[in-house]
């Protein structure tokens, strides 16, 4: 299975946006739906948002509101716009299918100054 590749992180103030890119193979894309990660220092990986390959989506409590996955399937990408950003928010943030069949790519570093 190929990697996914993640960007588009980077440093930024609390209450900045960023948006995350994640490009997948498209074998896999195309039929999966697919989910944005994270994991802070000390901490374990934790889903942050999914969608379908139909395009309903789902998001973590402590995101609602803030973030919006979206997926480009004539890309084979997917997409993590975040706004309103907090320092907790500080973490690689990774994509994989919703059911982590893909080996983890390298992730994309985030990190919400205050």
């Amino acid at each position: 299975q190929v990697r996914p590749v993640e960007s588009g992180g980077g440093l930024v103030q609390a209450g900045r946006s960023l948006r995350l890119s994640c490009a997948a193979s498209g074998s896999i894309f195309s039929s999966n739906a697919m989910g944005w990660y994270r994991q802070a220092p000390g901490k374990q990986r934790e889903l942050v948002a999914v969608i379908t390959s139909g395009g309903s989506t789902n998001y973590a409590d402590s995101v609602k509101g803030r973030f919006t996955i979206s997926r480009d399937n004539a890309k084979n990408t997917v997409y993590l716009q975040m706004n309103s950003l907090k320092p907790e928010d500080t973490a690689v943030y990774y994509c994989n299918t919703a059911r982590l069949t893909l080996p983890w790519g390298q992730g994309t570093q985030v990190t919400v100054s205050s």
